[in-house]
């Protein structure tokens, strides 16, 4: 008597002894002839690459037990080589085969492990056989994770290569067009006071795409930001589940053995800076609001030591120097006293009244930069237009993919010179010199409107604003722009 069979086979990365899938559904479709079951190509399920610790991370093991549903049933019995092939998860293998049993009616059969059905004995033998599959997994996982630990320690890179390098023998190397765009990223976002959102428009616009070819976003800039690998050094989380906004106190970084793109003093000013934002705005949730009582809090610094005046909770700012006995002059003022001060000074500033203080920019050295980018990717224009040719020319492309192809690279190439024209115009100089004013009005329309809450107010002044210098005795108010 013939049964309608079907086989599952499973080979996972990590799996060094196991059977090749050739040869385990060569020992299947040997075992289901002898044994009168019949296997159609369509009931044979391969995973291939593919951990067995969870059924739901396996498509064809799915597909498998979907169709056993099926009314009429396919097929009376899944043939696997071995029952670790089915699953290495005790939780797993009990759920799905009782419900292949109970709700299909299908069974599910080792080639190696003969078993007798329904017997005490055979229960017994297939639950131990099940939870040395798991053991084995679980200490194969460990020893794994043990492993990459150690490499970790000693500087070992073990991701797939960021944005900036490819991997080459197992090492990170620079990958020099990409390695400016980094640059231009930190420089924009340290000096420049560009905002992510802006910086992945100025990246797209060049031309660039991210590792997994898509476009530029905000979360892809922060995350450059904030990797260290940049600096020259490794991080590996052993959980694997580390946020970069809420690091995990055992991430592992260390100095690795791949040249660096960014220097440290850059670093350390994105991470400031970055530090300085999440004071208000944290992963999840909200700082209370009232712990921030002005929207001059952490920009004030004391006139005789430089160092921060604070509130602690209070009405007024002082010298934090001072209350440690490490300053002279307590430098004491009211808050709101200051607010209207620094506002004040704003409205003059954007008038033209005063002399204004600018922190200096990269300007100089970014223009430089992407001005050697734009010439890179218009070099790249050029081989991608012989490209094209060359497919059409040689029938691998027709006439309209030709045109279309043709287009769509004369507009980037239009849109890139028309970039560098502007940079060698000096048009760009130009612009950032006449959007400080219009900079400062807005901002003081949105610190003096009593409609805009708190929080708002400091992100704000924080934008526009690097640092306030006050000396009560001398009657000083300088502010630092950024």
């Amino acid at each position: 008597m013939f049964q309608n069979g079907a086989c599952y086979i499973r080979v996972s990365t990590d799996d060094q002894t196991e059977f090749s899938p050739d040869a385990q559904l060569k020992a299947i479709l040997s075992y289901a002839k002898a044994h009168n079951i019949i296997i159609t190509k369509e009931h044979i399920f391969m995973d291939e690459g593919i951990s067995g610790r969870k059924a739901e991370k396996r498509p064809a093991f799915m597909r498998m037990v979907g169709m056993a549903k099926i009314t009429p049933k396919p097929f009376d019995i899944i043939l696997v080589h071995k029952f670790d092939r089915f699953a290495r998860s005790r939780e797993d293998s009990v759920v799905y085969k009782s419900m292949l049993r109970k709700d299909a009616g299908v069974k599910v059969v080792s080639i190696t492990e003969s078993l007798i059905e329904d017997d005490k004995f055979s229960i017994l033998i297939e639950a131990l056989l099940e939870a040395m599959a798991e053991y084995y997994s679980i200490n194969l996982s460990e020893e794994v994770k043990k492993g990459m630990t150690e490499k970790a320690e000693r500087g070992g890179y073990q991701a797939y290569a960021p944005f900036g390098y490819k991997m080459v023998n197992k090492v990170l190397e620079i990958v020099p067009d990409e390695a400016k765009i980094v640059q231009m990223i930190f420089n924009d976002y340290a000096y420049n006071d560009v905002t992510m959102r802006q910086i992945a428009i100025n990246v797209n616009d060049l031309g660039f795409k991210s590792r997994r070819g898509n476009p530029f976003e905000n979360r892809g800039i922060d995350y450059i930001l904030n990797n260290p690998v940049y600096i020259g050094k490794a991080r590996w989380t052993p959980t694997g589940k580390a946020h970069r906004y809420t690091p995990d106190p055992n991430t592992i970084i260390r100095d690795s053995q791949h040249e660096a793109i960014i220097d440290l003093d850059t670093w350390n000013v994105v991470q400031e800076k970055n530090n300085n934002n999440r004071e208000i705005y944290r992963y999840g949730e909200h700082k209370n609001p009232a712990k921030i009582n002005s929207w001059l809090k952490g920009l004030v610094k004391c006139g005789d030591c430089g160092r921060a005046m604070v509130s602690g909770g209070r009405k007024y700012l002082q010298c934090n120097g001072y209350s440690k006995g490490q300053c002279k002059e307590s430098n004491i003022i009211s808050i709101l006293t200051l607010e209207k001060l620094v506002l004040e000074k704003l409205k003059q500033a954007y008038q033209g009244k005063i002399e204004i203080n600018v922190v200096p920019k990269a300007t100089d050295y970014d223009t430089k930069t992407e001005y050697e980018i734009l010439i890179s990717q218009l070099e790249k224009i050029k081989d991608k237009e012989n490209r094209i040719k060359a497919a059409y020319e040689d029938g691998i492309d027709t006439l309209e993919e030709y045109k279309e192809n043709k287009t769509r690279i004369l507009e980037e190439k239009d849109r890139l010179s028309n970039r560098l024209k502007e940079l060698k115009n000096g048009l760009v100089a130009e612009k950032e010199n006449s959007n400080i004013t219009k900079r400062m009005l807005s901002v003081y329309e949105l610190l003096t409107d009593e409609s805009i809450d708190i929080e708002n107010k400091y992100n704000t002044a924080h934008l526009l604003i690097e640092r306030i210098d006050f000396n009560k005795k001398q009657k000083i108010l300088k502010i630092t722009y950024k």
